[in-house]
């Protein structure tokens, strides 16, 4: 495999914190791994840097090897045998494993809440989480964080567990739900009531944001805070049986107003929500905060390592102040006044993906699905996992993205060319070779018999010799791509043209001979003349000619829909906007162009949604699920131009 470059600028200059985190805010990779991921560099790495005042401008050289498909465990090996070193999380698992710190066990899971589909930033996670779980002889769990009954749907949980499983990961029968634990978080709150750990607050809102302070500014305490514990205690059942209003009290911790985390000034652990839950039905009016529940669902599963994105770094002590709260005054043993400690799992951040021309928020991708910017959450042009199967990816190209874009410790941006080189080297091995003509022009063989027809041998795979060959019909008419004819051609356009020789992959030498035009000017249609004797594309006399064309017969071949997609931004940042306006004002018009007197051969009659196939000289395709016995659909899934590939050899 070809070294793969990586590019990476922006505003760097400002002295780097620990965990190689940039206090100036992060930089922007173009395709790669930065300094985040030794598990992927099998090879040596260059480094030349050029700096201004504000900006580094970096460029590394390196290998990736491809030969494990989960991840880059220990075992896995480099170019030359050597063993890869490990990226910063997985080496924490290694030391663990050594020390003994978990009895041996390792157990990883991926969270999502079910409030909206999940997008190629989450299958970086679930890469990572599985991977390790993997990599390590661990276990995986597939958990639903669906403490949020306002947002969440079946929709989603749905559409969640149908985009893992199709990623690779396998959970066997560890399926998990946050909503199946509420008892048990109900139970702990209590406890930490019983503690004079937790407190039922009627501060509403915007009081609430009011008494928390600032970032420079201390918060004040609540003038509910000192309540007894017995008062709490039939408050917060109060709340439970459902006697007051949504927002009208909360259960909140009782750590620090002054704290200079504002996490920890006593946050809200409970609110009330009157909403119907998706498993729970109306047994629970009251639900638990993320934060509240996010470390009991990790201990009660027996976590060990709780990988979460960078965002989530500052509510870490938070984190771990809950469980060392319900386990103060319990024993290992259980012997305690509160009986045997809980499992305490770590938690450990890495930083989330940000690509180009693609935007992550949830609410962002929610918003241009409900104003209807895009045709639902599988539209090809989303970032979402079922948007990219509908285009045609492969979940082996999406883990091949996530293993060479690594784990890292700063945000940054991958250029989405990365991805798509990703893909292009996956289905070039994969997709079989077939022949479709999307802007047809007509060709007439005038010397060819009109009665007769013939079947030519075509390549199936040139990159897969078992994949053998199929018959490809030919005929006296034919189509050709538009874009392969030219009147008047310039210097160094080397197709179709009057009096010029072509081949047509496959078949025959043909030369044009005569040009139709419709009464606007317009090319309609050719005449041309064949040589029976270049059957397969090779001459007797040894002549040469500079261009091969792809082609349908006319008479034999189907007619198609073709979707073609291009970015769904039109700035490599589509929050870079003038004031007053957002990320919608970025969208591409031309993000989608529909072609609809398209023609494929006539093979392409047994393909199945999700099929990939390499329209030859124009790309990779697959099957969209809108396809009929009456209509074929085809959407493009990439070009068959690597900007990658140009950008490593600029590099």
């Amino acid at each position: 495999m070809p070294p793969i470059g990586v590019r990476f600028w922006g505003l760097c200059g400002r002295r780097a914190t620990g965990g190689g985190q940039s206090e100036g805010g992060g930089c922007k990779i173009v395709g790669g791994l930065g300094f985040a991921s030794p598990a992927a560099w099998t090879g040596g790495a260059r480094l030349a840097r050029q700096t201004t005042t504000s900006q580094v401008f970096l460029a590394i050289g390196l290998m990736a090897d491809e030969k494990d498909v989960v991840g880059n465990g220990p075992g896995a090996e480099g170019a030359e045998g050597e063993e890869r070193k490990l990226d910063f999380i997985r080496q924490m698992v290694a030391d663990d494993l050594k020390t003994g710190k978990w009895n041996g066990a390792v157990c990883t899971r991926f969270p999502p809440e079910p409030n909206g589909y999940l997008h190629i930033g989450h299958a970086k996670s679930i890469n990572l989480n599985y991977g390790i779980a993997a990599e390590f002889g661990g276990k995986f769990n597939l958990r639903f964080d669906d403490t949020n009954p306002e947002k969440e749907e079946q929709e989603y949980v749905d559409s969640i567990t149908e985009d893992v499983r199709w990623l690779g990961a396998e959970w066997d029968d560890r399926l998990y739900y946050g909503s199946d634990y509420f008892q048990q978080m109900y139970e702990w709150a209590v406890e930490l009531i019983k503690k004079g750990k937790a407190y039922v607050c009627d501060l509403n809102a915007e009081q609430t944001r009011e008494y928390r302070g600032t970032l420079t500014q201390p918060g004040k305490d609540s003038p509910y805070r000192d309540r007894s514990v017995d008062e709490n205690l039939e408050m917060f059942e109060r709340m439970r049986k459902g006697e007051f209003p949504d927002g009208s009290h909360t259960l909140r911790a009782k750590i620090d107003m002054a704290h200079p985390n504002v996490n920890m000034r006593d946050p809200i652990m409970y609110r009330i929500v009157h909403e119907r839950h998706h498993r729970q039905g109306d047994r629970w009016c009251i639900y638990p905060m993320y934060d509240w529940a996010h470390g009991f669902e990790d201990s009660l599963e027996g976590i060990t390592h709780s990988i979460c994105t960078l965002e989530f770094e500052n509510h870490r002590p938070l984190y771990d102040w809950f469980i060392d709260a319900v386990n103060e005054g319990r024993t290992d043993d259980g012997s305690g006044p509160w009986g045997r400690k809980i499992h305490h799992p770590q938690q450990i951040e890495f930083a989330r993906l940000n690509m180009t021309y693609t935007v992550m928020s949830k609410r962002k991708l929610l918003k241009l699905v409900k104003k209807k910017f895009v045709n639902g959450w599988d539209d090809p042009r989303m970032p979402t996992i079922s948007g990219m199967r509908r285009r045609g990816y492969s979940p082996e190209a999406v883990r091949s993205f996530c293993r060479r874009i690594g784990v890292n410790k700063f945000n940054s941006t991958v250029d989405i060319a990365l991805l798509d080189h990703c893909l292009r080297e996956d289905l070039n091995k994969t997709s079989a070779r077939v022949m479709a003509v999307l802007r047809p022009l007509k060709v007439v063989i005038d010397n060819y018999p009109e009665d007769q027809e013939e079947e030519l041998e075509a390549i199936n795979n040139p990159e897969d010799p078992s994949a053998g060959t199929r018959l490809v019909p030919f005929s006296r008419e034919l189509y050709i791509e538009q874009d392969d004819f030219m009147e008047e051609p310039p210097k160094k356009f080397f197709r179709l043209a009057p009096g010029r020789e072509v081949r047509l992959r496959y078949a025959y030498f043909i030369t044009c001979t005569e040009v139709v035009k419709d009464s606007l000017g317009n090319v309609i249609e050719l005449h041309c003349t064949y040589d029976p004797a270049t059957r397969g594309g090779d001459t007797p006399d040894g002549r040469k000619v500079k261009a091969t064309l792809h082609w349908v017969s006319a008479q034999h071949a189907l007619k198609a829909e073709v979707r073609l997609y291009e970015n769904l931004f039109t700035k490599e940042n589509p929050d870079d906007v003038e004031e007053g306006q957002d990320f919608t004002a970025n969208l591409n018009p031309n993000s989608l162009e529909t072609l609809t007197d398209c023609y494929v051969e006539p093979s392409l009659a047994k393909g199945k949604p999700l099929d990939r196939f390499q329209f030859e000289r124009l790309g990779y395709f697959c099957v969209d699920p809108d396809t009929t016995d009456e209509k074929l659909v085809f959407n493009r899934t990439v070009g068959l131009r690597d900007t990658w590939a140009k950008i490593q050899k600029k590099g």
